[in-house]
């Protein structure tokens, strides 16, 4: 088996620099008084740590081996220890090879996660209300905070138009957790509507982008036409009696972003250009990845709405993700927020895919 640091000397030595250098920024307290800078510099601090950790521990293990193997040749019973170490070798040697892999470099950004009724009219507004729900409980579970930018509520329970913001409190990157989570997510069960006790199909839509910072993306003020409208409930009743709810468009693309979940019109426009400023900057990687390969451009399709990716089916209890086979019969705890096993197994199918590409 080769080693990957025989394959890719020069990434692992650069990250290995990279890492010395940030160590040497973060102790200096002038990085400090810039917060966003302090922040993005642990980040990726925090980012290599699993290259150095994994590096040292296989170079150790390295040295140990040669020790093993030449008091072997003198006591047979070092011979069991050279073994488990070439083991342990081989598996920090793949788990190596795993961390040099190119990263996606949104992978430590926070999210902003639009979920849409869809097919199924009143019942997909129902499971767009649990979907909501899901991800707000899977968020709590993993330490995450959460905020509401705009929600649309729907008559009979559930939401025609939802959006979160997603924050890491730590330096672990959202990105890189909820990107697999885009796409047609279909509900099959018996609505409460329904008196013949027949199972209908709906389905809901879900994007995820991650969450731009201004330095990410310029949006130039000529650029935007903003209308303020009353904001409005289920059934036309205005939530306050202020025009306070904002629309902004992107005229050079067209894009379209509304909120109107806070009573004050100046909170409503910076959570629309949140928003905004988040799906521009996922344009611009979409428009990059149409000219790289085939990998990353499977990569952006993930998260295209129109793709089919999740059955709940609530008769048999049973979560399916189509995109790797996965099955489940736990749905009542996956609708609870424990997502976690069909995240690891999209992750791993994912990481498959770049080790087989890259070799």
């Amino acid at each position: 088996m080769s080693s990957p640091t025989d394959a890719a000397p020069d990434r692992l030595r650069g990250l290995l620099e990279e890492h010395a250098a940030l160590e040497t920024e973060l102790a200096d307290p002038a990085v400090h008084a810039d917060a966003g800078r302090a922040r993005r510099l642990g980040r990726r601090y925090a980012q290599l740590a699993p290259v150095v950790e994994t590096a040292r521990a296989l170079d150790t293990a390295r040295d140990d081996l040669d020790a093993a193997r030449e008091l072997a040749a003198e006591d047979p019973s070092f011979a069991e220890e050279a073994r488990g170490l070439e083991t342990r070798i081989d598996e920090l040697t793949d788990r190596l090879r795993e961390l040099l892999l190119p990263k996606d470099p949104d992978d430590d950004k926070d999210v902003i996660l639009e979920i849409k009724a869809g097919e199924g009219g009143a019942e997909s507004a129902l499971f767009a209300g649990d979907l909501l729900r899901m991800y707000l409980r899977y968020a709590e579970r993993r330490g995450w905070a959460t905020e509401v930018l705009d929600a649309v509520p729907a008559e009979l329970g559930g939401y025609k138009d939802v959006s979160i913001a997603v924050k890491s409190r730590t330096d672990e990157g959202i990105w890189s957790r909820l990107k697999f989570e885009g796409g047609v997510h279909r509900v099959q069960r018996v609505p409460v509507t329904e008196s013949q006790g027949r199972i209908h199909t709906s389905a809901v839509g879900v994007l995820v982008l991650p969450e731009a910072e201004e330095v990410d993306v310029t949006v130039d003020p000529n650029d935007l036409r903003i209308d303020v409208f009353r904001s409005s409930g289920p059934g036309g009743q205005s939530v306050n009696t202020t025009d306070s709810a904002v629309r902004i468009t992107h005229l050079p693309t067209g894009i379209v972003v509304s909120s109107q979940n806070e009573k004050s019109q100046l909170q409503n426009r910076e959570s629309a250009l949140r928003v905004l400023r988040s799906r521009l900057l996922a344009a611009a990687r979409e428009e990059a990845a149409a000219t790289a390969s085939d990998q990353r451009r499977s990569q952006v399709r993930t998260v295209d709405r129109s793709e089919r990716v999740r059955t709940y089916n609530f008769p048999e209890s049973r979560i399916s993700d189509h995109r790797v086979g996965f099955k489940a019969h736990n749905l009542d705890a996956v609708l609870d927020g424990e997502l976690d096993p069909v995240i690891d197994a999209l992750t791993r199918a994912h990481t498959a895919e770049l080790l087989a590409a890259g070799s």
